[in-house]
C-alpha cells in the first residue's frame, strides 16, 4: 500500500503539471463542448421558410400553426426563381381553390417535409369543407421532456468522448515515457509488483476522468447553455469508471507497441478519432448508413454515449446500465488481455 499511495501520488502530481496533458484532458473537449452547444443552442427554433403567392384559408391556416415562416411574393416566377436558386425550399403558388407547390428535388429532406405538411393542411382544409367530423384523431408530443435542449445531447457524448482521450492517451504516453526512460526497468528491479504500478497509474485515469465529468456538468449546466439533469444521473459515475477502463486497455495495447511518443500519439488519435465519429458523439448515428450504424455497436464508445445519454437525460434507472456495462467489461477483459500478453519492460 505504501508502494501504491507513492506512485499514484507522483502521477497526480506529474499529470497535473503537465499543461499539455492538460489541455488535451480538459480544455481540448470542452472545446468542443462551447463550440457545438453555441452553434446548436437555439436548434429547433426555426420554422419551415416558404415562398407564397396568393391568399386564402390555406394559407391562413400556415400563417397561424407556427410550422411556417412565410415570404410573401407578388409574381410566382419570382418565387419558383427563388427556390431554383436554393434560397427557399418551395413555393407555393395559390389560385383560388388549386394550390401549386414547386419544390427543389435536390433537398430531399426539406422536400419531404414541406410536401408532408402541406398534404396535411390540404387533407384537413377538404375535410373541413365537407361539414363532417374527421374520422381519425392524431395527437403527437415528444417523449423527451419540453424543456431538453441540444445541449442535454451534446454533453453525454463528448464528455464520453473526452475520457476516452485521457485514458488512452495518458496510458498509452506514460508506458512509452518510461519505457525510454528505463523507469519501467527500474520498477522491476524494485520490490514493487507491475499490478501496483499499472492500477496506481489506473487510479490516476478514473480520479480524471471524474473530474473530468464535474468540469463538465459544472459548464454545460450554466446559464449560457442549460443542461438540466433527470432521474439517477449519479449513475454516470459507474459508467465514467467502467469507460476508463475500457479506453485504459486500448491505452495500453498501443503503448504495448509504440516506440516513441509521436507513434503512441499518432496511434491513439488513429483508434479514437474514428470512434468517435461512428460512435455518434458529433452528429446522430441514427442517420447514418446502415453499415455505420452496425460497425458502431461493436464500439465501446457507442455503448458509452448510448448510456450516458440514457441516465443523464432520459431519466433511466440501473436498467440502462445492464447492455453499455456489459459491453464496457468485456471488451476491458479481451483487450486487456491482449494489452498484458505483449507488455514489454524495455524496446
Amino acid at each position: 500500500m505504501t508502494a501504491f499511495k507513492s506512485l499514484s501520488g507522483a502521477m497526480f502530481k506529474g499529470f497535473f503539471r503537465d499543461r499539455l496533458s492538460l489541455f488535451f484532458t480538459f480544455l481540448f473537449p470542452l472545446m468542443f463542448l462551447v463550440i457545438f452547444g453555441l452553434l446548436f443552442r437555439d436548434a429547433g427554433a426555426d420554422k419551415q421558410k416558404i415562398a407564397v403567392v396568393g391568399d386564402g384559408p390555406i394559407v391562413t391556416a400556415m400563417e397561424s400553426s407556427g410550422i411556417f415562416e412565410i415570404q410573401k411574393f407578388t409574381d410566382s416566377s419570382a418565387a419558383v426563381a427563388t427556390v431554383k436558386a436554393g434560397d427557399l425550399p418551395a413555393a407555393l403558388i395559390v389560385h383560388g381553390s388549386r394550390l401549386d407547390l414547386r419544390f427543389a428535388a435536390s433537398d430531399q429532406q426539406a422536400a419531404a417535409v414541406v410536401n408532408g405538411i402541406m398534404n396535411g393542411f390540404v387533407d384537413k382544409a377538404n375535410v373541413m369543407a365537407t361539414g363532417q367530423q374527421p374520422a381519425f384523431e392524431l395527437s403527437s408530443e415528444k417523449v423527451e421532456d419540453s424543456s431538453l435542449k441540444p445541449i442535454q445531447f451534446l454533453t453525454p457524448g463528448i464528455l464520453s468522448w473526452g475520457v476516452s482521450i485521457s485514458a488512452v492517451f495518458g496510458a498509452a504516453l506514460t508506458l512509452v515515457s518510461w519505457r525510454k526512460k528505463q523507469v519501467l526497468r527500474r520498477i522491476r528491479l524494485a520490490p514493487v509488483s507491475p499490478t501496483t504500478v499499472l492500477s496506481s497509474r489506473l487510479l490516476v485515469s478514473i480520479g480524471v476522468a471524474l473530474l473530468q465529468g464535474v468540469v463538465f456538468v459544472l459548464v454545460a449546466s450554466t446559464p449560457l447553455f442549460g443542461l438540466q439533469l433527470h432521474g439517477q444521473w449519479w449513475l454516470a459515475i459507474p459508467l465514467l469508471m467502467l469507460g476508463t477502463l475500457a479506453f485504459f486497455s486500448v491505452g495500453m495495447l498501443v503503448g504495448a507497441f509504440a516506440k516513441s511518443e509521436e507513434a503512441a500519439s499518432g496511434a491513439a488519435n488513429l483508434v479514437i478519432m474514428p470512434m468517435a465519429f461512428l460512435s455518434g458523439t458529433f452528429f446522430p448515428v441514427e442517420n447514418a448508413p446502415g453499415w455505420v450504424q452496425t460497425v458502431s455497436k461493436l464500439l465501446p464508445l457507442r455503448h458509452m454515449n448510448d448510456g450516458m445519454l440514457d441516465v443523464l437525460v432520459r431519466g433511466k434507472g440501473m436498467e440502462a446500465l445492464a447492455v453499455p456495462a456489459s459491453v464496457l467489461i468485456g471488451f476491458t477483459l479481451v483487450v486487456g488481455f491482449v494489452a498484458a500478453r505483449v507488455f514489454r519492460w524495455e524496446d
